[in-house]
């Protein structure tokens, strides 16, 4: 299972990368939000041999095993949450990014 997940996050984050060349920044922050949440996951089934069913049963996981994790999550959630309703900014984008990245190096050394 872990295995799929973490090919998952590569297939999330890629497809993200191209949309983001394509100057979607809405679309590919979507997709770099789903690259991260399979990442979590990986990194909760890692610490508590579980994966959540759903963003709340993610956040309460998170913050009980990964409160780190946690909390820069629940900063960027609404961000997110926009996607649905607004136009992502470039530099918006820029910066969910880079969070991504950044936690793919965390956990998974890539």
């Amino acid at each position: 299972m872990q295995e799929e997940l973490i090919q998952n996050v590569k297939q999330f984050f890629n497809s993200a990368e191209l949309v983001n060349q394509n100057n979607d920044p809405t679309s590919a922050t979507m997709l770099y939000f789903k690259a991260l949440f399979v990442l979590l996951d990986v990194a909760l089934l890692r610490v508590c041999n579980k994966t959540p069913k759903d963003h709340t049963q993610r956040f309460k996981l998170l913050k009980q095993y990964l409160p780190e994790d946690y909390n820069l999550l629940d900063r960027y959630f609404t961000i997110y949450r926009s996607t649905y309703s607004t136009t992502i900014s470039t530099e918006t984008v820029k910066e969910i990014q880079n969070y991504v990245k950044q936690q793919i190096k965390k956990h998974l050394g890539n």
